[in-house]
C-alpha cells in the first residue's frame, strides 16, 4: 500500500468514518499514522470525541494514531499574509496600499481557498517523514478534484511566469547599458527564485500524487451519490490519477423475515433499491468496491471504528519498492 492514502467523496456519504476506521486500522497493525482531515465540516473531532487543530496531536485511546484537522480560513489568512509580505519586498512604498487592496480581492476570488490549502497540503505531506502511513479525509469531490488538479496547472503557469520574468529582467539589464547600479542579474532575481521555488514545490507534490498515492471514493449506494462518483473517476482520471477503489456506505441492513410491519416493508423496498444501485456499481465501474458498510443506529466511537476497519478490503501492508 502507497503511503499516502486518500478517501474522498461526495459529501454526507460518511467518508469521515471510513478514514478514521482505516487509519486506526493502520495503527493497529503497528503503522506510526496520521489521519489529516481537509474537510471544513471537521468531523474528526467529533467522531474521536477529541479536539483537533493545525499540528498533529496523538489521539486518546489508540496507539500509533496521531491526527490534525487543516482550518481552511486559516490557511487563507496565513496564504494572504505571506503574499502580502513577499510582494511589499518587491515594490516601491508607493503602491503598497494598492497593492494590498489588490491581494484582498484576490483571495476572495474563486480558487483562493484551494491555492491557500493546497500549499499546507504539501508542507504535510514533505513533513511527514516519522509516519509510516498518512490518511487524508478530504473534503466533497468538488473541492478535492480542484485541488488535486493544482500541481499539473500551477507548473505550467509558473513556467509562463518565470519566461516573462526572465523576458523582462533581460529587457531592464539592455536598457541600463553603462548604469552598472542598476543592472540586474537572473540568478539574483527574488522573482525568479521564488517562482522556481514553487514550481519544484509543485513537481513534488504531482510526484508524490502520482507515484506514492492511493485514492479511494466513498458514496452511498443511491443514484446521485453514483453519479456523483461517476464524475470523480473520470475528472481524476484527467488528471492523471487513478482511483483505487469504491467504498459503499450507509447501506441498509434487510428485516428478518418475520418482521412484517411498516417499517420492515419499507426497509425491503428500500434494501431492493440499494441492491440495484450496488450491482450496477459492480458492473458499471472499472474500480473494485473494496468496502460494503451497513448503516448502524449507534454513534460512531472506538467499537464501531474496528468493525467497519474489519469490513475494509484496503491494505495496510506498507508498500515495497522493487
Amino acid at each position: 500500500m502507497e503511503r499516502f492514502v486518500f478517501f474522498g467523496g461526495k459529501g454526507g456519504v460518511g467518508k469521515t468514518t471510513v478514514a478514521a476506521a482505516y487509519a486506526t486500522k493502520c495503527a493497529a497493525a503497528g503503522l506510526e499514522t496520521l489521519l489529516v482531515s481537509t474537510d471544513p465540516a471537521h468531523s474528526t473531532s467529533d467522531v474521536f470525541g477529541q479536539q483537533f487543530g493545525d499540528d498533529a496531536r496523538r489521539v486518546e485511546g489508540f496507539e500509533n494514531l496521531w491526527a490534525m484537522e487543516l482550518d481552511p480560513d486559516e490557511e487563507v489568512e496565513r496564504h494572504l499574509q505571506e503574499v502580502r509580505r513577499r510582494m511589499n519586498d518587491q515594490v516601491s512604498a508607493s503602491i503598497v496600499n494598492e497593492l494590498d487592496r489588490q491581494i484582498e480581492l484576490a483571495h476572495q476570488t474563486p480558487g483562493a481557498y484551494e491555492a491557500a490549502l493546497f500549499d499546507r497540503f504539501i508542507e504535510v505531506m514533505r513533513s511527514a517523514g516519522e509516519y509510516d502511513r498518512v490518511v487524508f479525509d478530504t473534503s466533497p469531490t468538488g473541492g478535492t478534484l480542484r485541488l488535486l488538479a493544482l500541481p499539473e496547472f500551477l507548473e505550467k503557469w509558473i513556467e509562463r511566469l518565470v519566461a516573462k520574468r526572465v523576458q523582462s529582467v533581460d529587457l531592464f539589464e539592455k536598457a541600463a547599458i553603462g548604469k552598472q547600479a542598476a543592472r540586474r542579474r537572473l540568478d539574483d532575481d527574488p522573482i525568479i527564485a521564488h517562482l522556481r521555488e514553487r514550481k519544484e514545490k509543485f513537481e513534488f507534490a504531482a510526484r508524490t500524487l502520482r507515484d506514492e498515492s492511493a485514492f479511494y471514493l466513498v458514496l452511498n449506494p443511491d443514484g446521485l451519490s453514483v453519479a456523483e462518483t461517476r464524475r470523480a473517476v473520470d475528472q481524476l482520471a484527467d488528471t492523471g490519477l487513478t482511483v483505487d477503489g469504491l467504498v459503499v456506505n450507509r447501506v441498509t441492513p434487510e428485516p428478518d423475515d418475520d418482521e412484517q410491519g411498516r417499517g420492515a416493508r419499507f426497509l425491503r423496498e428500500r434494501v431492493a433499491t440499494e441492491r440495484e444501485h450496488l450491482g450496477r456499481i459492480r458492473e458499471t465501474f472499472d474500480e473494485p468496491v473494496v468496502g460494503v458498510i451497513e448503516t448502524r443506529a449507534g454513534d460512531v466511537d472506538s467499537d464501531l471504528l474496528a468493525t467497519i476497519a474489519d469490513e475494509l478490503d484496503v491494505s495496510v501492508a506498507e508498500s515495497v519498492e522493487a
